[in-house]
């Protein structure tokens, strides 16, 4: 197992699926749910885990969904605290502005979480029911509040761009909106029509691709002006703000997952090898309710190793060592640097990290091709 391991805990249920979303979320749709039944599941799976993580200090949780605040707070205070954690341990939970009156936030605050993570998505109304959620503009500067009054002083916002008819200026008053806000974080991605999606079933006219080089052009240049450094392909932070758990899984790090459709990825390690495991739990929460402990674990064999790699750490601006990919891996750089250079001779990725340059990252999919 690799060091500061993380851990991703799933809740599973929301109000409603947006017509975008291809996460694991069940709208509620008027049942109400056991959530403490669910914590209780959600420990055993902790539980039956752990013996493969004897070592297990968790630099990170990552409490996401569906929609994790709709979870009440003891749920979350008592598997917090049955929990070996780091001492600065970075606990996020993802919250939707259209239920921050379903709990106190102070409530969660003092159920041990310390990073809050808004699901903003747009400031514009219009847009907002377009992409079916279920608040409106004026709920996120609400609960930004609400945060801020209960102590939260490390808080992300979701925005995306390219947006159904979305104009330029549209974009960029949605970064605006969320700039002015003064978080630590900001997450600001282009929405992309993925499978199995609502919006992959009746597909919405998107801006097109000048208008989208546009907005990435200046919304760039906005959050560098307003002082978030882009860290990753989407992410922006203040000083010292970096999202460690993402931060984790872009460099390869293992971390357990818990909670239905859950997934997880440990590395074991013999001598100079590494043997990769990807994991994962029950997607209905009925059946992984049923059976918490049931875990499906994938090997990653070496030959998908390369790829797998360069997915994660290639999002991240500055990249990391190449002796990363030998202590991450088990395999010696050799193996892919018939791969990487060409990519460094078209400019596209750096000779001294393994990371892309500025022009890599505005191709990333096409990059990170090359090694699959």
């Amino acid at each position: 197992m690799l060091a500061n391991p993380g851990l991703y805990v799933h809740i599973p249920w929301c109000v409603k699926k947006c017509p975008y979303c291809d996460f694991n979320s069940h709208p509620v749709k008027g049942v109400p749910v056991d959530y403490q039944h669910y914590g209780e599941a959600l420990l055993t799976d902790w539980h039956s885990q752990q013996p493969f993580w004897p070592q297990a200090s968790f630099a990170s949780v990552f409490i996401g969904g569906g929609t994790p605040s709709l979870c009440p707070p003891s749920v979350f205070a008592d598997l917090l605290s049955q929990l070996p954690l780091d001492p600065n341990c970075e606990v996020t939970m993802e919250a939707n502005p259209g239920t921050a009156e379903y709990h106190q936030m102070s409530d969660y605050r003092d159920a041990g979480i310390n990073r809050l993570s808004l699901g903003a998505q747009s400031f514009d109304d219009q847009q907002l029911r377009q992409l079916g959620r279920i608040h409106a503009a004026a709920e996120t500067r609400s609960a930004f509040a609400k945060a801020r009054a209960a102590g939260f002083n490390n808080i992300n916002i979701d925005i995306m761009w390219g947006l159904p008819g979305q104009t330029v200026a549209g974009a960029l008053a949605d970064l605006a909106a969320a700039i002015a806000l003064a978080p630590e974080h900001i997450s600001w991605y282009q929405l992309t029509i993925e499978a199995k999606t609502e919006f992959a079933r009746r597909t919405p006219i998107l801006p097109v691709e000048d208008r989208l080089a546009e907005m990435e052009q200046q919304g760039l240049a906005i959050l560098a002006e307003a002082g978030y450094v882009r860290y990753e392909v989407s992410a922006y932070a203040r000083a010292s703000a970096q999202c460690q758990h993402n931060l984790n899984y872009w460099r390869f790090g293992d971390y357990l997952g818990i909670g239905a459709g859950a997934h997880g990825k440990v590395t074991q390690r013999q001598a100079a090898t590494c043997q990769v495991q990807r994991t994962a739990k029950a997607s209905q929460p009925r059946l992984y309710q049923a059976e918490p402990r049931k875990t499906r674990t994938t090997p990653v064999t070496s030959s998908e190793l390369p790829a797998e790699f360069m997915l994660n750490v290639l999002r991240l601006v500055d990249g990391v060592s190449k002796d990363t990919f030998a202590a991450h891996t088990g395999l010696s750089w050799d193996l892919i640097s018939p791969r990487y250079l060409p990519l460094v001779d078209a400019g596209l990725l750096r000779s001294d990290v393994c990371a892309t340059t500025a022009q890599g990252l505005r191709y990333l999919d096409s990059v990170v091709g090359e090694f699959l």
